[in-house]
């Protein structure tokens, strides 16, 4: 009877989310709903996250990091591609920044654009993760490989290995190394489950690959194997600040993790020091996250100067009767974005940088 009383009680919540989805996908929503909506959702997760106590809230994250020992490394390794990575790489051309960074950047002025934002992160990521020529680097979940050829001709003397589950990234990259004439950069594809290296780096940076990823002890094992003695590993991931979850697909206000994060996980910023038996942290920074909300916002700039390219990209990817619907998602999904790292003025989820030596 009880069940049977919450189950009454939800239908109404339900049947406007169903037919808010309905009318999202019809591309019906403007903008100041789906913002208004994003706000009212994110606050549904603070009320229900956030803990009574202290005592409470570190015991609740303590029983997240024990479960995540029962996963694999990574669950539905493949869904990313379909929801990101194997949509056309000329979307991402008109969406993206000049260096294809699909991850955070960093406006380090409030004039900046995004290319000089995209520039200023790889510039940090360089400083942080104390890069050097010569060395050998890891780039752990390479994306359309940003930090890769940025490495590449700032340190011609550097050996890159590019790392990606996505043919059509590696395709992309490759691709640029022969029109920009570069020949320190080798990628591979392959499943993270399924990597093993025959080599040793001095380096090994991952950008926003972290969240897909569920594993951290077996997944830091494994890359603490890769690391030389002396070698160093730099994360960069988007975090709340104190308590973590997953994207779980249970109705229609997880679109989100159905259509672009199936297997993600939202990390809290102090998950990863739990999994040290490998590798032990040197240190720690947190980036506020504005920077991830005007990254996102350029982002739908972009994807909106460029509508009519997009749509034709949307037709051959996803076929004509579902265009609108992508076009309203993809927007939806910057939106989110935007939403989710400006709540509270940056100050509930953010970036965090770690640097770890091995152990």
């Amino acid at each position: 009877m009880a069940s049977s009383t919450r189950s009454l009680s939800s239908l109404p919540y339900d049947l406007v989310m169903k037919a808010g989805l309905q009318m999202l996908e019809a591309n019906l929503v403007p903008d100041f709903l789906l913002r208004r909506a994003a706000r009212m959702l994110l606050s549904m997760r603070l009320r229900v996250s956030y803990k009574p106590t202290a005592a409470e809230q570190l015991r609740d994250l303590m029983e997240f990091a024990h479960s995540l020992k029962e996963f694999p490394i990574a669950v539905h390794s493949d869904k990313p591609n379909s929801q990101h990575y194997e949509v056309p790489t000329e979307f991402y051309k008109l969406v993206l920044g000049k260096h294809m960074k699909y991850s955070c950047s960093y406006f380090s002025k409030q004039t900046s654009g995004l290319d000089e934002s995209e520039q200023a992160m790889l510039e940090l990521y360089c400083e942080r993760a104390q890069i050097a020529d010569g060395q050998k680097i890891l780039d752990l979940g390479c994306g359309w490989g940003s930090f890769s050829l940025y490495i590449a001709k700032k340190y011609p003397q550097a050996l890159i290995t590019g790392l990606s589950n996505s043919k059509t990234q590696k395709d992309y990259i490759e691709e640029e190394c022969r029109k920009q004439g570069i020949s320190n950069v080798n990628i591979i594809t392959s499943d993270i489950n399924l990597t093993e290296a025959d080599t040793a780096y001095d380096r090994i940076v991952s950008i926003e690959m972290f969240e897909h990823m569920k594993n951290y002890k077996k997944l830091l094992k494994k890359i603490s194997s890769w690391m030389k003695p002396n070698g160093l590993l730099f994360v960069h991931i988007f975090v709340h600040k104190v308590f973590a979850y997953h994207f779980q697909d249970s109705g229609d206000d997880d679109w989100m993790a159905r259509s672009f994060f199936t297997g993600g996980t939202m990390p809290a910023d102090g998950l990863l020091l739990y999994f040290q038996d490998d590798v032990s942290i040197l240190n720690h920074w947190r980036i506020s996250g504005n920077h991830y909300s005007r990254t996102s916002e350029e982002w739908l700039k972009n994807m909106d100067r460029n509508l009519e390219s997009v749509k034709i990209i949307f037709e051959k990817t996803y076929g004509e009767s579902e265009v609108r619907k992508w076009i309203a998602y993809w927007r939806a999904f910057f939106i989110a974005v935007s939403e989710l790292f400006g709540f509270n003025n940056g100050e509930e989820w953010m970036v965090s940088h770690y640097l770890f030596k091995r152990k």
